[in-house]
């Protein structure tokens, strides 16, 4: 294990800050097994490493990807050195992850139009009414 300076480590709160986060997200993180600090007695620890998941994990859910999917990219990290299984398995969820949006898009454009429809058709009738 390689030794760490305390400039490597941060506590709840300051890796909290940083990431602009509360500290009970990332215990949510932790319970989830997606971060693993270290323990100095009963206070929470974070290495850079940690630091770095919880980048990679905030970032994998504001692009719409699952705790599950998050998990097995992190996974695929730390058992792969090249990246290559990892960086496969990233173009798959992302190819994935187009598609569903582009579904969405599609789904948001047709409400649009229709609701864009039905207010025309309600503003037209409220004219005719009050003409």
């Amino acid at each position: 294990m390689t030794t760490l300076d305390s400039t490597d480590l941060r506590g709840i709160q300051q890796m909290a800050e940083e990431l602009g986060i509360t500290q009970r997200t990332i215990r949510f993180y932790e319970d989830k097994g997606l971060i693993e600090p270290q323990r100095a007695g009963t206070t929470r620890v974070y290495t850079r490493r940690e630091f770095a998941r919880m980048q990679l994990i905030l970032r994998g859910k504001s692009l719409g990807f699952s705790l599950r999917d998050i998990g097995d990219f992190l996974d695929l990290y730390d058992h792969d050195p090249a990246h290559i299984e990892q960086t496969h398995l990233l173009a798959t969820r992302v190819s994935d992850r187009i598609a569903e949006l582009e579904v969405q898009q599609s789904a948001i454009v047709q409400t649009l139009a229709e609701l864009r429809l039905i207010e025309r058709q309600a503003l037209d009738r409220i004219r005719q009414v009050e003409g």
